[in-house]
């Protein structure tokens, strides 16, 4: 009984680990993509009815300061820059940021 327990503990150990080595599932092939054509119809334009063109206005600023996609200051450029720097109300650390150890820091990073 023994050596038939131990000969089925054998085969499914190496059963198991046969399974185990063999690759896995072959990778996806790449997706192929089907070009689609629109066909666009305009209506007949009568021959009385005028048809008025739509101007659309850009407004573009060249004061402006540069910013990203996201609408933040782009911090490469110098104006930018110098927008960027505040005064710390209270005391400060040697680098120059404020020590949150005095209320008065504490206070202004509630604040922002």
């Amino acid at each position: 009984m023994k050596k038939l327990l131990s000969l089925i503990a054998i085969a499914a150990f190496g059963l198991t680990t046969a399974f185990a080595q063999t690759p896995a599932t072959t990778p996806a092939k790449a997706k192929t993509v089907a070009k689609k054509e629109v066909k666009t119809t305009t209506a007949p334009v009568k021959a009385g009815v005028k048809q008025e063109a739509k101007k659309v206005e850009t407004k573009t600023t060249t004061t402006a300061a540069k910013v990203k996609a996201d609408g933040t200051p782009d911090m490469r450029f110098k104006e930018n820059k110098a927008k960027a720097v505040t005064k710390v109300a209270g005391p400060t650390k040697k680098d120059g940021t404020a020590d949150m150890r005095y209320k008065a820091n504490k206070e202004a990073a509630k604040k922002n």
